[in-house]
């Protein structure tokens, strides 16, 4: 079996190549990029997803789906449109139903890292807030403390960067909700990296380096301008086996550099 899936759009000549992170006779999962959606945008229907990409080449007999004889593919759950990582699709009805009774019953782990803002006083902390939708902003959530429903987040620090006011978390989801991490985050005062939707600003190398100079006539980009989420692990039973499937997904690669530059020059 091919270790990754070449996807194509005609329509905006984009091309994916996306590792398979684990496979078996019911079960595909993916490691998603960051910026590809899973399903239709609300804002921007024409804009590629990942779902409708997978079923043109499905349909289009395209190699990987051929030597899989794939006639069927459905995501079990979603992921933020700026994360990345784990996205874990169901070969067959079946799995695709059981699949849905797991994710309903809150039994998957799912474990993010995060880059914030700030540095939280404590190494291990929890975020029990309730979540609603936004009152102004469609798409958005906020705390609710009357109408919201449960959630909660555990989070771990893995690494500070003192000098610039960063630290990486590893985040769990007790329950999920959309945005949950995000808002989580916001709330106790560590925006994502990233994050323009619920106040994380980007990383730039400019507030990093020192006597940092911009060759004339460029621009500079920021190191991390998307959300700094990753959907690093996802561990859960076998909905045919019953046995517990681990599925990890390393670090995207604008995520490593924007560490490799807090470490040299934020720590």
């Amino acid at each position: 079996m091919s270790a990754a899936i070449k996807l194509s759009s005609p329509a905006t000549r984009e091309f994916w190549e996306i590792p398979v992170l684990f496979e078996d006779e019911h079960l595909l999962a993916l490691d998603k990029p960051a910026g590809l959606p899973i399903s239709p945008d609300r804002f921007d229907p024409q804009r590629p997803n990942l779902m409708k990409l997978l079923h043109s080449a499905i349909a289009g007999g395209k190699p990987w789906a051929r030597e899989r004889g794939l006639a069927y593919l459905m995501n079990a759950h979603r992921l933020d449109l700026e994360m990345s990582g784990v996205i874990l699709l169901a070969k067959n009805k079946p799995a695709l139903i059981a699949l849905a009774n797991l994710f309903g019953s809150e039994k998957p782990v799912k474990k993010y890292t995060a880059l914030v803002s700030g540095e939280p006083p404590e190494n291990q902390f929890e975020v029990d807030a309730k979540l609603a939708p936004h009152p102004v902003k469609i798409g958005l959530l906020c705390v609710d403390a009357k109408n919201g429903k449960k959630s909660k987040t555990r989070f771990e620090v893995l690494e500070t960067f003192p000098r610039g006011g960063y630290a990486l978390l590893k985040c769990e989801p007790l329950i999920g909700r959309t945005h949950q991490i995000r808002v989580h985050l916001r709330y106790a005062g560590f925006p994502v990296v990233g994050d323009g939707l619920y106040g994380g600003k980007p990383l730039w190398l400019s507030r990093l380096k020192p006597n940092y100079r911009l060759k004339p006539g460029h621009e500079e980009r920021p190191l991390l301008s998307r959300a700094a989420l990753h959907a690093e692990e996802l561990s859960l039973p076998h909905p045919v086996t019953g046995a517990t499937v681990t599925i990890t997904a390393p670090w995207p690669k604008d995520l490593k550099v924007a560490l490799k530059y807090l470490r040299q020059f934020a720590m």
